[in-house]
Order: structure tokens, then C-alpha cells, then sequence
């Protein structure tokens, strides 16, 4: 099931960074980070418990990393979702801010 939240909460996590900075990348990076960072943290915990016997000690640096504790849509939708949005979405408003600049600097 696509989980549509992560995307709402990111990009209306990237407007209001957006909105009082005017950088729309430095919202899409904020909220990027957090679903990235929630993700792992995730992966983390999947790892611990089938393969490192419950014991954070026993996970290696590239526990949340392994490809065999990422075995559904989901979890990839969930940080790939808020990332391809936030993304898209700041490209669009630079886009936008130049093509304002470009058209004020012609007239």
C-alpha cells in the first residue's frame, strides 16, 4: 500500500521552510532528511532483530544499509515518496523564481 501521509507531511514540511526562507531546497533537504533518517532508523531496529540476536552492539555500521532488511514497497515508498516530492517540487519553484528574474531583468 502506498502511504500518501509521508508525501502531505513533506511537502507541507518543505512550504513552511519554503514560504519563510524563500529556499524551497532547503525545505525539500529538512523533510528529505527526516523520512530518510526515520527509514534507517527503522532498518536499524529490522536488522537488530534478525540478525544481530537483539543487540545493537552486534550491528555493523551497514546494518540499515543491508538490502536483505528492506524487503518491501513500502519502505522504500516511504523515504522515496517525501524525496521525489520535495525534490520535484523545489526544482519547480527555482524554476519559476529564474523565469520571474529573467522576465524582470527584460523588462
Amino acid at each position: 500500500m502506498i502511504y500518501i501521509e509521508h508525501i502531505v507531511v513533506a511537502l507541507l514540511l518543505q512550504a513552511a521552510v519554503g514560504l519563510a526562507t524563500r529556499n524551497w531546497w532547503a525545505g525539500a533537504a529538512l523533510a528529505s532528511a527526516y523520512f530518510i533518517g526515520r527509514e534507517v532508523a527503522q532498518a536499524e531496529y529490522r536488522w537488530i532483530e534478525l540478525y544481530g540476536a537483539g543487540l545493537r552492539a552486534n550491528m555493523p555500521w551497514w546494518g540499515p544499509l543491508d538490502l536483505r532488511v528492506w524487503t518491501k514497497l513500502d519502505q522504500w515508498i516511504d523515504w522515496l515518496g517525501p524525496v521525489g516530492a520535495t525534490c520535484t517540487t523545489a526544482w519547480i519553484a527555482s524554476r519559476r523564481r529564474d523565469q520571474a528574474r529573467a522576465d524582470k531583468a527584460r523588462a
